[in-house]
């Protein structure tokens, strides 16, 4: 299975932000988008989540994917966006349940391995999201998107803000997730050790275009941290 896009533009106004951009992430791994602060990489992840429109070509196992957001999620695109969004106000398992609204009256329960991912819900299933640490709510967030049964995971800035203790659980379970081999991860991220640690392929962006796209085994790894500098 492949998320694929073709000649992706997007603009603000007058402003380009992606400007023909040919993109591919497989099931099974880590696609690693990198770039320095204002290249387009948020702005491509939101194109693929529905919440932009964007010109061009975006298909899912040779599918077209549909328009807006709630479509795409119930297609099997999970967003987990920079800033985490989650609701406040509702405990823990009441956030996750959230994630139901993209699946059948079915199948509409939390699995016991999101909690065997992140332990620390297991524990904190009756707080409150707001009461939540910035780290457990990036935790909740991820886990959130996983109860939707997703076909394409996309994270945004996973480890903004968080303590080292829990960047390490996140890497942990984007290795997890990757290794079961069910869906496409697309990872931005600044972190450049915890991006080369897991991406199996790394593209970067400049000026809302692709200047590498390669598998990481065949990249250099101090040409493409070069790119993503200052």
């Amino acid at each position: 299975m492949m998320l694929a896009v073709r000649d992706l533009s997007l603009s603000y106004g007058g402003s380009v932000i992606l400007s023909g951009l040919d993109f591919e992430a497989r099931t099974g791994e880590v696609t690693a988008v990198m770039g320095l602060n204002g290249v387009g990489k948020t702005s491509l992840l939101k194109a693929l989540a529905g919440r932009h429109p964007a010109k061009g070509r975006m298909t899912l196992d040779s599918s077209p994917l549909p328009s807006g957001a709630r479509a795409r999620a119930r297609a099997g695109i999970a967003y987990v966006p920079q800033g985490r969004e989650i609701f406040p106000m509702l405990t823990v398992a009441e956030n996750l349940e959230t994630g139901f609204a993209c699946l059948p009256k079915a199948e509409r329960r939390l699995p016991d391995d999101v909690f065997d991912l992140f332990p620390v819900l297991a524990q904190m299933r009756d707080r409150r999201g707001g009461d939540l640490s910035g780290g457990q709510q990036q935790q909740l967030a991820i886990a959130r998107a996983l109860v939707t049964k997703p076909r394409v995971l996309l994270l945004d800035e996973p480890t903004e803000g968080i303590q080292p203790s829990i960047i390490t659980e996140i890497g942990r379970v984007i290795d997890q997730v990757r290794a079961r081999g069910d869906m496409a991860i697309v990872l931005v991220e600044q972190r450049f050790d915890f991006v080369w640690a897991r991406a199996d392929r790394v593209v970067v962006l400049r000026r809302g275009e692709v200047i590498h796209d390669a598998a990481r085994n065949e990249a250099d790894r101090e040409a493409v941290l070069g790119m993503v500098s200052v």
